[in-house]
């Protein structure tokens, strides 16, 4: 079941086999002596990448419990379960990975020197099963029912442009002054913000859909343009702090804020969480908290 496990994380025999200090013959091998036992076929080879049969994708979310299981046992005998360990990885949204998590990674590792954490960037939603991901960070609505979501809190949001921008195409001071400006657009599966920008004060809301000539899926490139003068965008706090207090953004109607996107912490239905999944939920969480009374 590991060495399955790892197969499917890796999505290669040959780099299963790295890690795990094993010839690849020996993985393959093993991989078909273990279709044989269970007479169905787990993966779909080609010379170029392999894929989980829907018999694949139910056994290796069984073998992941069992294997937890497994640990937490262990854990709980030799007192793992106060020094977490092993390998984590984690897929989270660019901004949040650049702006929040990698400024505070010495302070996890400090915590938790025994875990190795592999964080995957991408504004994407993911397979958690097919890509051997542990857990992710999400942001607004969740769509997926089949994963287990922990809510981290809320980070408030805000309207923003460079002053170049500003200089060329004015100041808006309502909502209405909007009428002629341009937005950076943002795209994603899951996002309300694609080509309108939203507005909340008090119990009044307003949308006010705006032309542009770009739009993107990559919270990263959607700041530098911002930066560059590209239109108004609206981000996370969080994520443009630096850029606000350095002039390199100006934050616009201060009194007519976007509303706040909740932020989740979500993992595979398991029984058993792995220690590691555990510290990890437990240090977002307590980071995000920190972020949201500081903001306050």
């Amino acid at each position: 079941m590991q060495v399955f496990v790892r197969v499917v994380e890796s999505g290669s025999f040959v780099r299963a086999a790295e890690t795990l200090a094993m010839p690849p013959s020996s993985v393959t091998s093993m991989i078909k002596s273990l279709e044989k036992h269970l007479q169905v076929r787990l993966l779909n080879r080609t010379t170029r990448s392999l894929n989980l049969t829907l018999e694949g994708e139910q056994y290796v979310a069984r073998c992941r419990e069992i294997l937890s299981l497994i640990e937490d046992t262990e854990n709980s005998l030799n007192g793992s379960m106060l020094r977490p360990q092993g390998r984590l990885k984690v897929d989270m949204p660019g901004g949040i990975a650049h702006a929040l998590i990698y400024p505070r990674l010495r302070d996890f590792q400090a915590r938790y020197p025994n875990i190795y954490l592999m964080i995957g960037v991408n504004d994407r939603q993911i397979d958690l099963v097919q890509e051997g991901v542990d857990c992710v960070i999400r942001a607004g609505k969740l769509s997926d029912s089949t994963l287990v979501a922990r809510p981290l809190g809320e980070l408030e949001w805000v309207t923003c442009a460079s002053p170049a921008y500003l200089e060329q195409h004015g100041t808006p001071t309502s909502p209405e002054d909007l009428a002629g400006h341009r937005a950076v657009h943002h795209f994603s599966v899951n996002s309300r913000r694609a080509s309108s920008l939203h507005f909340q004060k008090g119990d009044q809301s307003y949308t006010a859909p705006l032309e542009g000539t770009v739009a993107v899926n990559e919270t990263t490139l959607y700041i530098r343009l911002c930066i560059d003068g590209y239109g108004l965008g609206q981000l996370a706090r969080v994520l443009v702090a630096d850029e606000l207090r350095s002039g390199h953004l100006v934050e616009v109607l201060p009194d007519w804020r976007p509303g706040p996107v909740d932020f989740w912490f979500l993992h595979q239905n398991q029984r058993f969480l792995s220690p590691a999944v555990r510290a990890f939920s437990d240090w977002l969480s307590e980071l995000f908290g920190r972020y949201a009374q500081n903001s306050a």
